[in-house]
């Protein structure tokens, strides 16, 4: 076959499994766990590059090996990790970045590019709250990124000379707060910027697993008496582990008392803001100096695709602008070049997809789905105590944490419940350990394909697991 003909047959088998895949997906096993010896034997045997691959043949072996050798974090009955299925607009937009292939770094290089991301941020920020023309935003590789962004922000605007002498130009060690519950991205973080674990505060939380606001003040308030320097609270809205989302205009007050940038961790809980029924949930979020939320977690786009928000666009420049003799001059005074006021340089169009999907949607579309994935969470609960299993965590977003009295009473355990399911290859879920609580089960509702269907199957593999049903 010839190259333009392979390349056609190719294209046209990976446009056939984009449009079957919805009813593919349900037709696979949602846990596949291969040896890893085994894996990597078998590959290195058949890919040994010394001879080319037809890409019509490569094609077919790609879509092969991906069907077999995957967890299907798209499947319906994936109950994990805010890992979602994927809008098709959002497929097509991220494909044809791909394909294009825009430079982000500078406006002139892809105008289109970067001003349809532009539209896209400008919408997000006004349902958080934002004035769009006032705050500034950009897209990140994900929420750990743009977490790493919210807290050089704020270095740069309580700390500024660490940013030519570094932390020892400081007189005094700045440190930083988040709760035992917010995202362990922080941790890094800290290393990275050069800050040091030892600067990291854990506030404690309460039986709601929500950050003390009155604990989180006492804490900055000795840490100015033994000389620290406080700089930077962190809220989360809609914790990784159990979904709880903190008390932001407590924490917004706290901060703004005694000086400090306030980051509001929104990675998955920021989609809330879609609904109008959930919106009010996040009271106070329109507080915070900066914002994280992730697109591809619960927007329903491919990764990566995180987003930061600030209210305060100068920050952005003071932190990150670095001029060169190579770049090129710019190209309009109406924006700043991306390399400009963002960590990265060269950038692919991350914002494409989230733009191609809100598009196809609209606002009032995509409410619709965030309140489908919100009313199965509510429904899960329901089916798991008719059931018998307890559950652990008080929370409206989709994010359920359950334990089982045969759990409690030390006849089996969370492990034992989890390897079994997975042993089944029928449904994935996750443990996970939550302060004051200890470990549970956890299942998040991450597919806007998600149904009744689903969840009495998850039900049912849990009831097989546990002892109660074969």
């Amino acid at each position: 076959m010839a190259h333009d003909d392979a390349l056609r047959a190719a294209w046209q088998r990976l446009t056939d499994e984009a449009i079957d895949f919805e009813s593919i997906i349900r037709s696979l096993p949602v846990v596949n766990q291969p040896d890893p010896a085994e894996l990597r034997a078998h590959l290195e045997e058949f890919y040994d590059f010394a001879e080319p691959v037809p890409v019509d043949q490569l094609t077919n072996q790609l879509i092969a090996m991906l069907r077999r050798y995957l967890i299907h974090v798209t499947h319906p009955r994936y109950y994990g990790l805010f890992n979602p299925s994927t809008r098709p607009a959002s497929v097509i937009g991220d494909a044809l970045a791909a394909l294009y292939n825009p430079q982000l770094a500078v406006w002139s290089h892809a105008p289109v590019a970067q001003e349809l991301e532009r539209l896209t941020l400008r919408c997000l920020a006004s349902l958080l709250g934002y004035d769009p023309d006032t705050m500034a935003a950009h897209f990140t590789s994900g929420g750990a990124e743009a977490n790493l962004v919210g807290t050089l922000l704020a270095l740069s605007d309580r700390c500024p000379a660490a940013a030519t002498g570094g932390m020892r130009a400081l007189e005094r060690q700045p440190v930083l707060y988040l709760s035992g519950e917010s995202h362990h991205s922080f941790v890094k973080v800290a290393r990275m910027s050069g800050l040091g674990t030892d600067a990291v505060r854990q506030v404690p939380v309460g039986s709601d697993l929500r950050m003390d606001p009155v604990a989180l003040e006492r804490m900055i308030v000795a840490d100015l008496d033994a000389g620290f320097q406080p700089f930077l609270v962190v809220g989360t809205a809609g914790t990784t582990g159990a979904g709880v989302i903190d008390p932001l205009p407590e924490l917004a007050d706290v901060a703004t008392r005694h000086g400090l940038w306030f980051h509001v961790d929104a990675a998955w809980g920021g989609s809330a803001v879609m609904s109008p029924t959930l919106r009010p949930l996040l009271r106070g979020i329109a507080l915070a100096d900066s914002i994280t939320w992730d697109a591809h977690k619960w927007l329903s786009v491919p990764m990566g695709g995180g987003m930061v928000f600030t209210r305060h666009p100068e920050a952005m420049a003071k932190a990150f602008t670095v001029l060169s003799g190579y770049m090129p001059p710019a190209a309009s005074s109406i924006t700043a070049d991306p390399h400009l006021v963002t960590p990265q340089w060269s950038r692919r169009s991350t914002g494409l997809k989230v733009f191609a999907a809100l598009a196809e949607l609209g606002v009032e579309g995509y409410a619709r789905l965030v309140d489908h994935q919100t009313a199965m969470g509510e429904r899960l609960r329901e089916l798991l105590v008719a059931a018998g299993w307890q559950l652990v965590n008080d929370t409206r977003l989709p994010v359920v944490c359950f334990t089982h009295p045969r759990i409690t009473d030390g006849t089996t355990t969370t492990s034992a419940i989890r390897d079994a399911i997975y042993a089944r290859g029928t449904a994935w879920i996750s443990e996970v350990v939550l302060t004051g609580k200890g470990k549970a089960l956890r299942a998040c509702i991450t597919s806007y394909l998600t149904n009744e269907e689903d969840l009495l199957a998850l039900v049912g593999e849990l009831e097989i697991a546990i002892g109660e049903r074969r």
